[in-house]
């Protein structure tokens, strides 16, 4: 798998520190992004160069930039849940630059579906997670899946910026780019004859928060009766990728489908790699070439856990009919 690294310099470092001084009010909240993309027009040269390629040219699947301005110390302890995370103002800083960066990518969103509908998001262990395929399990492996695989509307591009990760719990990465498939196994996987159910962090948030909201009837309609997709589409012999394998279910009898995909995730465990996110890092995942997942790690719950800041990025939010009949056309649901 192709992965493009980038060490910021330490005067690159400290303009963008100084770039995230000059902005006003939080981050995630979708008017913020309305009125601050014009800054992302003043990053360091060679970072806006990196990620308008990485867009551009589709050069790799993924992309590690090490040396943002970011300290655990002025960060505070992980919190214990992503309520309590929202709206951090001792993360302002980074979130600034998570969404300046995104902003070079296309257009930030978010779910209403999610985390209330806030634009930079939490990935942190919740006690009593565990075992959940979700961005706050802990305990169990979680496994390879595009971001929102369920969704049409589901992003380019995933944003991942560290803020702690003491124990080195490893993000796994694999590309569709790698995999060896035969032809018969290929042309089965390009067929529409897979259903991706949302996994359920989007249906229990909303039970929770919104239960009378349109967005709940929805997601309750994508889960009962999704639509046949295929896994692999576009180009035949350079497609990308849409998959989430705990949640997808072949029609009754269709062996050869089971089949088929039990080899595609075979294959993408068998080229896999693995990146640590440290503190001050920032992973870009192309979410069309590459999935995603992480390994299984003890969390403590003592302030000291893994916590990693996440931003979603379509390349353009005026294709969708759904952007502009919401409420805010970031978040979508």
């Amino acid at each position: 798998m192709a992965l493009v690294e980038h060490t910021l310099s330490p005067a690159d470092a400290a303009a963008l520190a100084v770039l995230a001084d000059e902005s006003e009010g939080d981050p995630g909240d979708p008017g913020f992004h309305d009125r601050h993309w014009p800054l992302a027009e003043r990053l360091p040269r060679q970072l806006r160069g990196l990620l308008t390629d990485f867009r551009r040219a589709e050069p790799a699947e993924a992309c590690l930039v090490r040396g943002f301005p970011v300290a655990e110390e002025t960060a505070g302890p992980t919190p214990p849940h992503w309520e309590s995370a929202a709206g951090v103002t001792t993360t302002r800083k980074a979130e600034v630059l998570l969404s300046l960066c995104g902003a070079v990518l296309g257009d930030p969103f978010a779910w209403a579906t999610l985390q209330s509908g806030r634009m930079v998001q939490n990935i942190l262990p919740i006690r009593g997670d565990e075992q959940q395929q979700n961005g706050h399990g802990s305990e169990a492996l979680l496994e390879f899946h595009t971001e929102d695989g369920f969704h049409p509307d589901r992003c380019d591009y995933l944003l991942l910026l560290g803020m702690r990760n003491h124990d080195r719990v490893p993000t796994l990465l694999s590309s569709v780019r790698d995999v060896v498939l035969d032809d018969r196994t290929r042309k089965v996987l390009a067929e529409p004859r897979f259903c991706i159910l949302p996994d359920g962090e989007h249906l229990r948030q909303l039970a929770e928060r919104a239960p009378d909201g349109a967005a709940l009837a929805e997601v309750r309609a994508l889960s009962e009766q999704p639509p046949a997709v295929p896994v692999l589409f576009g180009d035949r012999l350079n497609p990308y990728l849409r998959i989430d394998r705990p949640f997808m279910r072949c029609g009754p009898g269709d062996t050869e489908a089971e089949e088929a995909l039990d080899a595609l995730m075979a294959e993408l465990h068998r080229v896999r790699r693995e990146v640590v996110v440290e503190t001050g890092s920032l992973l870009v995942v192309d979410n069309y070439l590459a999935v995603h997942g992480r390994k299984s790690f003890p969390a403590r719950y003592d302030g000291t856990d893994r916590w990693l800041k996440k931003l979603t990025v379509r390349r353009d939010l005026r294709r969708l009919e759904r952007a502009r009949a919401a409420g805010s056309r970031r978040v979508l649901y």
